[in-house]
């Protein structure tokens, strides 16, 4: 997917799974800030419509909100 399109995607983000409205290569990190390339994309929160580069990153924006 990366290697067609350049720049980030506009990704709507559902419970289960995510609705790629703009082609893009990548969706940024809410944490980290990194590029994470769609096909790696395994974590995000649907209510507050955020991407995160791994299980720590999401662990992390948890603990923020819910501190």
């Amino acid at each position: 997917m990366s290697s067609l399109y350049s720049g980030e995607a506009k990704i709507h983000f559902g419970d289960s799974d995510f609705t790629i409205l703009e082609m893009g290569a990548y969706i940024t990190c809410a944490v980290t800030g990194e590029h994470i390339p769609l096909e790696r994309l395994r974590y995000w929160n649907a209510d507050r419509q955020e991407a995160y580069k791994d299980a720590y990153a999401s662990l992390a924006a948890w603990k923020k909100v819910n501190a």
